[in-house]
């Protein structure tokens, strides 16, 4: 019955949704449909065909948690959309109002949500393709997954991608001359929250702010440097935010590609450098007073490991936390789990420190990824 739907709209007659509202638009035309569906067909980039088919106008409608409907578990939004079929036309985004339950209320309004759809050559990895390099030397590979925030966490720096990865094209080489927009891109994904409400969110093609504004570029790669899944076994470590003499290595590191990058000079607390742009021009970057205590707080961290006897002076943050933590048994000839604490109390404190340090980096760096368009408005 759909086969004819899906040459016009893909994938999306998979959802019993799109079905109905196929249906209803194609049998019943010029008519008010309200619906209460998941809120895939608005914003996913799967239904990008799909909404070049549906036309019609948004009249008004509301979200609320799915598991307030019996028999749904989840935690995400469920909305009650009303639609105009009679008026053909895009909608860029809709607004609804959000109700929550409350013990005193069944239901109580708590704002508005702004639903962005996905786009064609409008979002986030649309403005990345603009910088893939593979011409450099390669210092790491950004892994890519879907473009919304509920799928955050399978974006990353990595020194070793999958096959599947590769199979998929979901690993691209980072360079010196694009490490800050893969910086960007990791950082926004890492720093943002999902929730219920914003799970299904886009991240979008940013404006131009970005590029002016050196704190949020600095904030951003100081988030990945502290944050990646580089492991020294995997190759030359070039993800090294010190010199040896910064945490009393007692050899030398095979790169030192990080310091020279950020220059390596230190300045009340902090650190400055400069970056590189596609004009070969020195920009200063100019790191926060929340990105120094991170800096801070990894100084510590690895001074205290290369204390060890039997540190590896090419250690990355994943090799530190794998030495302190260790890793439990695992049967079938599979590797352990990391563990998540060490028996070492001082490393946990020095860890923690820094996990501290990041959180309150990422609560900076939040508002921004609003203001320079990289997500739409919040609630």
């Amino acid at each position: 019955m759909f086969d004819s739907f899906k040459g016009m709209v893909g994938n999306a007659t998979l959802e019993l949704s799109a079905q109905f509202l196929l249906r209803i638009y194609r049998d019943i035309p010029g008519t008010k449909l309200a619906l209460f569906s998941k809120v895939a067909y608005i914003t996913s980039s799967n239904f990008i065909k799909f909404r070049d088919y549906f036309k019609a106008e948004y009249k008004a409608g509301f979200v609320c948690k799915a598991n307030t409907f019996d028999n749904v578990k989840g935690e995400f939004p469920i909305g009650f959309f009303i639609w105009d079929l009679a008026v053909k036309k895009d909608f860029p985004s809709i607004t609804t109002d959000v109700y929550l339950t409350h013990k005193e209320e069944i239901f109580k309004q708590e704002g508005t949500k702004t639903f962005f759809p996905a786009s064609k050559g409008k979002l986030s990895i649309d403005w990345l393709r603009k910088v893939f390099n593979e011409e450099n030397e390669r210092i790491a590979y950004l892994r890519l997954h879907r473009n919304d925030i509920q799928n955050k966490k399978a974006v990353f720096i990595t020194s070793k991608p999958s096959e599947s990865d590769f199979i998929k094209h979901e690993a691209v080489s980072v360079t010196k001359n694009n490490l800050i927009e893969m910086a960007i891109y990791c950082a926004i994904r890492q720093v943002t929250e999902a929730t219920w409400l914003n799970d299904k969110d886009n991240f979008q093609y940013p404006d131009s702010k970005w590029e002016t504004d050196l704190e949020f570029q600095s904030d951003c790669l100081t988030t990945v440097l502290f944050d990646n899944g580089i492991r020294s076994a995997h190759g030359v470590n070039h993800w090294i935010p010190f010199a040896e003499k910064d945490v009393n290595a007692r050899t030398n590191f095979e790169s030192h590609f990080m310091t020279s990058f950020i220059s390596g000079k230190t300045v009340q607390n902090g650190y400055s450098g400069l970056v590189f742009d596609s004009d070969k021009k020195n920009k200063p970057l100019k790191f926060s007073n929340e990105a120094k205590a991170v800096f801070k707080a990894g100084k510590k961290l690895w001074s205290y490991y290369h204390q060890q006897p039997t540190a590896n002076a090419n250690a990355s943050l994943y090799d530190i936390r794998e030495f302190f933590q260790g890793r439990n048994d695992a049967s079938n000839g599979c590797v352990g789990k990391m563990n998540i604490k060490s028996g070492d109390t001082q490393y946990n404190s020095l860890i923690s420190e820094l996990r501290s340090a990041l959180k309150i980096l990422a609560i900076k760096i939040q508002p921004k990824v609003y203001e320079h368009g990289f997500l739409g408005s919040k609630i």
